[in-house]
């Protein structure tokens, strides 16, 4: 008679309904009580909401595959704290809709890079980095500087927001066009860019 091992590797369907059972059991251990933990649900003291301009940005950071090669997800290991800062923190990331913490790191993680460097020396990486890190692989991205925001759908995008618990407030959201219209691309990803990080002390 088989062993009840052997029965489960040649019978595909029933190793498939046991494979899927072991890990929906495995992932809810792992996050039902991260729901129910306050830290996790909680923003840090002094986080604000990504402001019209910075979330333009942020959106251009998707477009452009940036979270391709950069993470935004310090781990609280010694060799990443002192190369990176602090390690990440759930409370940061409350308001990150979807969330950008990336896990591959063909360049460094950008989870501090806030405040880091002047918004110039910003500019002049994302055009040519290698006009400022020689051994740079990084693409160039100089139609940034070119590509014209109009704000027709800034407002939008921060109801939306919104209604997923960012507290932007009526006057942000009125002001949005405003506040993106006429600035470039290149702006926006460097505004988006300058606030990673700056709110944990």
């Amino acid at each position: 008679m088989k062993n009840t091992h052997e029965l489960i590797e040649k019978n595909v369907g029933l190793l498939t309904v046991l494979i899927l059972v072991a890990i929906s059991l495995g992932a809810m251990v792992q996050i039902t009580p991260l729901m129910f933990q306050q830290q996790t649900m909680e923003p840090v003291k002094d986080l604000r909401p990504y402001t019209a301009l910075e979330l333009e940005g942020r959106d251009i950071y998707i477009r452009e595959g940036c979270v391709g090669c950069h993470s935004q997800m310090i781990r609280p290991f010694r060799a990443e704290t002192e190369r990176y800062g602090h390690y990440s923190v759930a409370g940061e990331s409350v308001w990150e809709h979807p969330f950008l913490w990336g896990s591959k790191r063909t360049g460094p993680d950008l989870a501090r890079v806030g405040g880091r460097y002047s918004d110039q020396w910003h500019i002049v990486h994302l055009r040519n980095p290698r006009d400022v890190v020689p051994e740079s692989n990084m693409p160039g991205f100089p139609w940034l500087d070119e590509n014209v925001l109009t704000g027709e759908l800034t407002a939008k995008k921060m109801e939306v927001f919104k209604g997923f618990g960012v507290p932007y407030t009526d006057e942000d959201i009125a002001g949005a066009k405003e506040a993106v219209r006429g600035k470039t691309e290149m702006q926006a990803l460097v505004a988006y860019l300058q606030s990673l990080g700056t709110h944990l002390k």
